[in-house]
């Protein structure tokens, strides 16, 4: 048993201003208003002067001090090791678009990690595929040779952006990226798609009826393809307004369509430079805390300094102040950690403590239907992020063990 007392306790609906938190065999077992309570036999941490907020699950990230989801052999379990010091504690990891080998590889690491257990690293939670479905023309950094047509010509080797024209040697077709997908069901929670593509709309309702979840994105849909899109089950918005046909006043959009409609959940890459502020606070006023979740859309350049480079997906990156850029200056996701996600929804999007936390864990571990986590409450899984005045991880949880920092 573990008390983690003093810390002002942040719950979905307010904040318990020096309380004391009670955890016990992996669970919350008491929310007490006192700055100290000592069961029989428990272990009792300080938290003074700091906040104990849930877990954060970020379902967009594709890697993390240096390594890629794509990188081969261990690098899923590496990358969920790096995370509980950014105060996550359990993440989709995040593909971009690639062949069918690269593609089942990184779902056989996903499948080898979740299986093996978190140990002292996050938990690993179902693929969030960045898949090959997009639009070429708003692909941003996704490799234009591995984006396919889900369509008329699933089977034959030809790209999205120049039908008829073969790929080369390394030549795949839609159908066998399907097949993979198909192959991996259990492992993969989200993919993301453009339905405007030829047969993209067949494609969201042949996912939606396999039980994956649905993602707008990297796409130019229209308000009316977007809609119907949504009708036939989409659910999510992958990094909303990146890589999205322009929200205007009278062409709305895909953009549009995932602010309008309640059933869709919006990603919002929170760094302040993917999406200006004064936009992440419209978007935040316009969805409510429980139609935006906060991610990272973070690369294997997150929490590296300036001037490094890293791959995202076997191509390089540089890492700079404001994000990812691959060599040609094209922006390639971000350098972001969900610590300071967190931190710029508190400071710089108008947001509340409590707004913070459920955009940052509350609300995703809702929309991927993981019942007891992502929030403080009796009987909840004790997944907790510590964090101190300046809103920096202090300490991080998983069922009620100290994984971050490493216990001696």
């Amino acid at each position: 048993m573990i008390v983690l007392a003093g810390g002002d306790l942040v719950l979905p609906d307010r904040i318990v201003t020096a309380g004391s938190l009670v955890l016990d065999e992996g669970r919350i077992t008491a929310i007490d208003s006192r700055d100290r309570v000592e069961p029989d036999g428990a272990m009792v941490v300080a938290v003074r002067d700091c906040y104990v907020v849930p877990g954060f699950v970020d379902v967009h990230v594709h890697g993390a001090l240096g390594v890629d989801v794509l990188d081969g052999p261990g690098s899923v379990a590496r990358v969920a090791a790096c995370l509980p010091r950014f105060g996550v504690t359990a993440f989709c990891p995040t593909s971009i678009a690639c062949g069918p080998a690269g593609l089942d590889a990184m779902l056989t690491e996903l499948r080898d990690a979740r299986l093996g257990g978190n140990g002292d690293s996050a938990r690993v939670l179902p693929a969030h595929l960045e898949s090959n479905f997009i639009n070429p023309e708003y692909r941003g950094a996704q490799p234009l040779e591995c984006i396919r047509t889900p369509g008329p010509f699933a089977a034959e080797l030809r790209p999205a952006a120049e039908v008829g024209t073969p790929v080369g040697t390394d030549a795949f077709t839609a159908r066998q990226i399907l097949d993979v997908i198909a192959a991996h069901r259990a492992d993969v929670g989200i993919v993301t798609l453009a339905p405007e593509m030829p047969g993209g709309l067949d494609l969201v309702k042949d996912l939606v009826a396999m039980g994956i979840r649905v993602s707008l994105g990297h796409t130019g849909a229209t308000f009316e393809e977007a809609n119907d899109a949504i009708d036939a089950g989409v659910r999510h918005a992958t990094h909303l307004f990146n890589r999205m046909a322009p929200l205007q006043h009278r062409a709305p959009g895909a953009t549009g369509a995932a602010l309008a409609r309640e059933e869709v959940c919006a990603e919002l890459i929170c760094d302040g430079f993917h999406v200006h502020p004064a936009v992440c606070r419209v978007a935040m006023a316009t969805k409510g805390a429980g139609g935006i979740m906060a991610i990272t859309d973070g690369t294997a350049g997150s929490g590296q300094p300036a001037g490094s480079t890293a791959r995202l997906g076997g191509q390089r990156i540089t890492v700079r102040e404001q994000a990812a850029f691959l060599d040609d200056g094209t922006l390639a996701g971000s350098v972001l950690t969900m610590d300071r996600a967190f931190r710029m929804i508190a400071t710089q999007f108008g947001g509340s403590t409590v707004e913070a936390a459920q955009l940052c864990a509350t609300t995703p571990a809702r929309q991927l239907g993981l019942f007891g986590f992502g929030v403080i409450a009796d009987g909840a899984v004790a997944d907790l992020t510590v964090l101190d005045r300046g809103f920096r991880v202090a300490r991080t949880f998983i069922e009620g063990r100290q994984v971050w920092p490493r216990e001696p």
